[in-house]
């Protein structure tokens, strides 16, 4: 249970790195409020447009008497958005990210440099990495859509659908959201996402401790834009223990049972002390 702790000390000390360095910070709010911009436009849309969308979803329903045609399709809507909450916190976070790629790589490789030891760099070209970026959250969507209508059928059921689903749904968004965040700094070391998911279920309390308390921030748009760069750096620091790069330069203090993993261009990243290589991440997604 200890990692939960960790995980959520590295949002916060996330927080407090791009406090320290305003530079960062000031850039950093860019992205998030062009996509900001986006998608209050979209939710806009939505919400004018989903009680038609619920009537049309349930034409069985037309001929029931008041108040139960009322309270089904009220409940229906409200599962509806749910949903569309559930997926918009992990897509506004991958769309942020794409929009602003390269200012978020250079956040990650300052916060890398700011930590000590070996910078790790992509190599690959702008392009390229837009393109892996934006592949690569599809595929993230496509799971958190399927997870999404399951936690969605499973909301029919009476009390585990308002008190277990809701909990389910919390901890799925704040796996992915984390995945997503951690992309920037996992990336750059070379490790693709068939590796990186393993990695963090691997440590699945320190992804939680630090997905979930982010999860229910991004519920507020505003708030998501100003904890946008400083969610990069913690997912920095949290990257480096992953990996095993933070333990001597203290970045993962309190996680000295950090899984090593992978290192740019296929090297593997010298375990925690040093000696011996460690072990690459098993593709076992």
């Amino acid at each position: 249970m200890r990692d939960l702790g960790v995980g959520f000390g590295y949002l916060v000390k996330g927080q407090r790195w791009v406090g320290a360095h305003g530079r960062w910070f000031g850039f950093g709010l860019l992205p998030g409020l062009v996509t900001l911009v986006l998608y209050a436009a979209a939710l806009i849309g939505l919400s004018y447009g989903a009680d038609d969308l619920i009537s049309w979803a349930t034409p069985f329903a037309d001929d029931w008497s008041s108040p139960w045609q009322g309270l089904f399709r009220g409940f229906l809507t409200a599962l509806f958005f749910a949903l569309v909450l559930f997926v918009a916190v992990i897509a506004f976070t991958a769309v942020t990210l794409l929009v602003g790629q390269p200012f978020y790589e250079s956040l990650s490789e300052a916060v890398d440099r700011s930590e000590g030891g070996d910078v790790p760099e992509s190599g690959l070209p702008l392009l390229r990495e837009l393109w892996i970026s934006a592949r690569d959250s599809l595929r993230i969507l496509g799971r958190v859509v399927l997870y999404g209508v399951l936690l969605f059928a499973l909301g029919f059921i009476p009390v585990v659908g308002q008190t277990v689903v809701p909990v389910l749904g919390f901890c799925v968004s704040g796996f992915f959201l984390t995945e997503e965040l951690t992309a920037v700094a996992l990336q750059r070391r070379g490790i693709e996402l068939e590796r990186r998911l393993p990695l963090l279920r691997r440590r699945r309390l320190l992804t939680l401790g630090f997905g979930i308390p982010l999860t229910l921030a991004f519920l507020v748009p505003f708030v998501a834009v100003f904890l946008m760069p400083g969610a990069v750096a913690g997912a920095t620091l949290m990257a480096r223990d992953l990996t095993g790069a933070g333990a001597g330069a203290g970045a993962g203090a309190g996680s000295g049972d950090a899984e090593p993993g992978s290192g740019p261009a296929g090297r593997t990243v010298p375990a925690p002390g040093g000696s011996a290589p460690a072990a690459d991440v098993p593709r076992d997604w």
